[in-house]
Formats: C-alpha cells, sequence, structure tokens
C-alpha cells in the first residue's frame, strides 16, 4: 500500500468513525451542555476524536509494518497515545479526580522522555548544556502540551486548524529542508484530524472529547522532541507552529492565578473565546487561527528552522504580536474584570 493511498484510508475511517461515535454518544447521552462557562449554546454530543485515535494509531501501525516508519518511535507514540486516549475517554464517561489524571501524565511523559533516550546532550543558545534539566524540561513540556491542548479546546474547529496547520507546516518544513525526519507521520495526522473537522466545522455536529485534545497535545510534543533529537532548529520550529496554543493558555494561566484563581478552575476567558464573543463566531476566530499559522508562524517556524538567525530568538520574534494579541484581547481576566 502507498503512503498516498493510506492517507486516503486513513482520512476516511476517521470520517466514518466519527460519524459512528456521534451516534453512539446520542445514544449513551454523552453531551456536553452549555453552562455559564461554555463557548457553545447549543447541547451537542462529544467524544468524537475517539475516531481519530484510533484511525492514526492504526494507520502508524500501518507505517510500521510497510517499513515507512522506524519501530521504535512508533512504538512509543502509539503506547503513550493509547494511555492518554483512554485516560481521556474514561474522564469523558465519568469524572476522574484532577489529581490521578495529573499523576498518570506525569507518568506517560517520563516514560516517554526515558524511552527517547533523554535530552543531556542537549544544546541550546550556541553552547548552553543543561544536562540533566534538559530531561525535567522535556517531561514538564509534555505534560503542559497535553493540558494546554485540552484547554484550548474550547470553540468550533479550532483544536482540529491548529493540529493541521501545525503538522503540515512541520511536514512542508521537512521536505523543504530535505530531512530525514519523517513527515509522513505528521500528512497522516492531518489526515485523520481533517477527517474529525469535516463533523466539527464550521457547525459543530459533535465536539472532540477529552480523549482526543489530549492525544493530540502528547504526540505532537512526542514528535517535536523527537526532532530535537535531531536538531535544536526543528524543535524551536515546533515550538513556533504551536505557539497560538502555547501563548494563549499560559498567558491566560498565569495571569489567573497571579489573580488568585485556581489553576483547574473552569473558565471561559482565553484570548481565543474572548475573540470569537467580540465578532460573535466561532468560525472567524478559528479562521484568525489559521491565517496566524500560515501567513506569520508558518515563515518564522521556516526561519527557525534553517538557523539562519538563532532559532530560539526566532521564538521570541514569534510570540511577540501573540502576546500583544493576548493582551489585546484580555486573556486570563474575568468577564466581571473588563
Amino acid at each position: 500500500m502507498s503512503i498516498f493511498l493510506l492517507i486516503i484510508v486513513g482520512f476516511l475511517a476517521a470520517f466514518s468513525l466519527t460519524g459512528y461515535m456521534r451516534q453512539y454518544a446520542l445514544k449513551k447521552n454523552i453531551i456536553d451542555n452549555p453552562n455559564e462557562r461554555s463557548s457553545h449554546t447549543m447541547p451537542t454530543p462529544r467524544g468524537g476524536g475517539v475516531a481519530v485515535v484510533i484511525s492514526y494509531l492504526l494507520s502508524l501501525a500501518g507505517l510500521i509494518y510497510l517499513g515507512y516508519l522506524t519501530p521504535s518511535i512508533g512504538i512509543i507514540v502509539i503506547v503513550a497515545g493509547f494511555i492518554i486516549a483512554l485516560l481521556g475517554f474514561l474522564d469523558d464517561h465519568g469524572h476522574i479526580n484532577a489529581l490521578v489524571r495529573l499523576a498518570i501524565h506525569f507518568m506517560v511523559a517520563i516514560g516517554v522522555v526515558v524511552a527517547l533516550g533523554g535530552f543531556t546532550e542537549v544544546t541550546i543558545f550556541n553552547g548552553l548544556q543543561l544536562g540533566f534539566v534538559a530531561n525535567i524540561i522535556a517531561v514538564l513540556f509534555l505534560v503542559w502540551l497535553l493540558n494546554l491542548y485540552n484547554f484550548m479546546d474550547g470553540i468550533n474547529g479550532i483544536a482540529s486548524i491548529e493540529a493541521i496547520t501545525s503538522v503540515l507546516s512541520m511536514a512542508l518544513i521537512y521536505w523543504v529542508l530535505n530531512s530525514t525526519l519523517n513527515s509522513q507521520v505528521l500528512s497522516l495526522m492531518a489526515a485523520t484530524v481533517f477527517g474529525f473537522m469535516l463533523w466539527n466545522f464550521p457547525k459543530a455536529k459533535i465536539f472532540m472529547g477529552d480523549a482526543c485534545s489530549g492525544f493530540l497535545g502528547l504526540v505532537l510534543g512526542i514528535w517535536a522532541l523527537y526532532a530535537l533529537k535531531q536538531d535544536i532548529g526543528f524543535f524551536c520550529a515546533w515550538i513556533i507552529c504551536l505557539g497560538v496554543f502555547i501563548v494563549d493558555a499560559t498567558f491566560t494561566l498565569i495571569r489567573r492565578v497571579l489573580n488568585g484563581h485556581k489553576m483547574y478552575d473552569a473558565h471561559r476567558s482565553h484570548a481565543y473565546q474572548y475573540a470569537s464573543r467580540k465578532y460573535q463566531s466561532h468560525t472567524k476566530a478559528t479562521l484568525g487561527v489559521l491565517t496566524i499559522n500560515l501567513l506569520w508562524l508558518l515563515p518564522m517556524a521556516y526561519l527557525a528552522a534553517t538557523k539562519v538567525i538563532m532559532p530560539e530568538l526566532v521564538i521570541a520574534i514569534a510570540y511577540f504580536p501573540l502576546i500583544v494579541l493576548a493582551i489585546y484581547f484580555k486573556a486570563g481576566k474575568t468577564e466581571n474584570e473588563q
């Protein structure tokens, strides 16, 4: 089977399975009912992202079988991704204590970093070696990306658009720079997420659910760390491509904690949520993310990957307007503080 055919099969599988998951959610009454913290106004079934998880993991297994993917990294993604997706699936069906979830997140992240061989050899800023601290940072990076992806999955299509544009941007960069890193796994992710997105955007017939949002955050983080093993420039490019989610979630969390809110309190004060209310449209906010990712972050990511200037400096340049947008939309402020 060719890669192109596998991509088509992955897309069709995700699209079909999402339709099945919608019927399953309706039958089992797995419904997101709107409340004062919601960005949606209509009761909507959730858990459709399970289709992405199943389709993508099976596609990765297919790549391994066909010899297009090294078994070691493939197995790491499949095992870690399955655990996080299962945890999210169980949480979608019945609440799991936040501390228990977080503990499992850390165990999975530690397992991934160990399985990847650690990052003590990584240097930043043209020669600064962090040693064992780099492993700690890698674990925290995975746990934060996993959770922030869940936080940012709040309006129609935004989590899908972020994943699709990020992986296709990195696949393009790998291809243009003739990298040995595997762009096929990224194209497969884009295809499976797109299969789900057709049910979720512009009008949501089903939501993604924790099973998939956490899964996407973790897997994107693994591919970023895998790139770090080869080149710091590629890792910085990943951080730039994921910039909208990283900046919005991090800025919002810091401001809320400084204002006395608990870290895990539910809210709707992310910049993208304020944007969707300001323009009275999920679609406009999501397409805004798409525009930023393609017209600003992709060129910046390419600049980081090529190391024309220091990649870490490019991150700061790329993030500056994103921080300005977060301030403009009052990210992290509760609505009664406006």
